[in-house]
């Protein structure tokens, strides 16, 4: 027992709690540092297109994509407005907007698909694509956030409806939005503009 003893102190110091590193401030990112290796893997991804017809994201290689999960009775879905905005002063220089309706959160989009379609159509007169309802986190989370989670990190992890990813031209993920930020926030449109010039 006493030689035991000099043993188990040792290991008891061992699993004691250490004193934490404060963590070092990091400088600032802009939207190029956000910017990870081209990821071809995206470019294999597919979604269905809200009248059922296969849409692979390789459909938008060549293009700026802003990715925005989206539902009907969202406190958030005034936003649909401001996106049709984006899509219409930027699709001629290669965007493009791709709404996910999505019911995860707040069971926000209960509708079937075609009701969906005429809702955002007849009060927004929304012109960009639109996917089938799908499902953007959990277990059975849709691919292209799995793969926009590896990417970017947590943040690309939708927390509500409206969140946003944008892609650049060539598949690099550029930075996520949380739901509150606009599509006419300042940081956002700067971040498409760069994106369409330097892609």
């Amino acid at each position: 027992m006493t030689r035991a003893l000099p043993l188990l102190l040792i290991g008891l110091a061992a699993c004691a709690p250490q004193a934490e590193t404060p963590p070092i401030a990091e400088p600032p990112q802009t939207a190029e540092t956000h910017m990870t290796a081209p990821n071809t893997d995206i470019f294999q991804v597919g979604f269905t297109t809200i009248t059922g017809q296969p849409l692979p994201f390789s459909e938008f290689k060549g293009q700026v994509t802003l990715v925005v999960n989206t539902a009907s009775r969202c406190g958030y879905t005034g936003q649909y407005e401001g996106l049709q905005e984006l899509y219409t002063t930027f699709k001629d220089q290669g965007f493009t907007v791709l709404g996910v309706p999505s019911n995860d959160f707040g069971a926000q989009e209960p509708g079937t698909e075609a009701q969906i379609v005429e809702f955002c159509e007849t009060n927004y007169g929304v012109e960009f694509p639109l996917t089938r309802k799908t499902t953007v986190v959990g277990a059975d989370q849709h691919d292209f956030y799995k793969l926009a989670k590896t990417s970017l990190g947590d943040k690309a992890e939708p927390k509500w409806n409206f969140h946003k990813v944008l892609v650049g031209r060539d598949g690099r993920f550029i930075q996520a939005y949380p739901s509150n930020i606009r599509p006419a926030d300042t940081e956002l449109v700067a971040d498409i503009e760069r994106a369409l010039e330097s892609s």
